[in-house]
């Protein structure tokens, strides 16, 4: 898609100039940024060190997307699997899209909005479950010892969960 254009005057004489869609650095100084596809600004125009909260790694086992996920070193590699309260594999976040065994997938921080989740009560607290699913209560320490107990967030809709970083308790 091309951007959108404008007239403006250049050495003296009216030219058609187009907005960027994706800076390639200082050449690029002083231009109009345009809005992509998707309506936002490309990762491009930010600053170093600011971007998407988000992180790719080999998935250990297929992951389904809006799952919540635990990254680990497996073998020297970055990895990632299914978090799981029931062998302390706390959720570092979550994924959008499915992940294939094997394959690299993106993992996106918490912190953000998971919006592939289905089944939520708007309003609800959610802790982690098994298999990167979410459960509506905490854990019980008289029955769950040696479990991870971690709260994920409150639901904004059904299917969308803003998440939270918040500590693990090792029950």
């Amino acid at each position: 898609m091309a951007a959108q254009g404008f007239i403006a005057r250049v050495n003296g004489r009216f030219k058609q100039v187009f907005a960027i869609l994706a800076s390639a650095g200082a050449g690029d100084a002083n231009k109009i940024p345009a809005l992509d596809a998707g309506g936002k600004l490309d990762l491009s125009f930010l600053p170093s060190g600011i971007g998407a909260n988000n992180v790719v790694a080999v998935a250990s086992e297929a992951i389904a997307a809006g799952k919540f996920v635990n990254l680990y070193d497996n073998a020297g590699v970055l990895g990632m699997r299914l978090a799981d309260n029931s062998n302390n594999r706390e959720a570092w976040g979550y994924t959008t899209a499915a992940v294939a065994s094997g394959a690299s997938g993106t993992a996106f921080r918490l912190n953000t909005v998971n919006a592939n989740l289905s089944g939520l009560t708007p309003g609800g607290e959610y802790w982690l479950g098994i298999a990167g699913g979410v459960i509506a209560a905490p854990l019980d320490p008289a029955t769950a010892t040696g479990k991870t107990d971690q709260y994920l967030g409150r639901a904004k809709s059904a299917t969308e969960l803003v998440t939270s970083e918040v500590d693990t308790v090792l029950l």
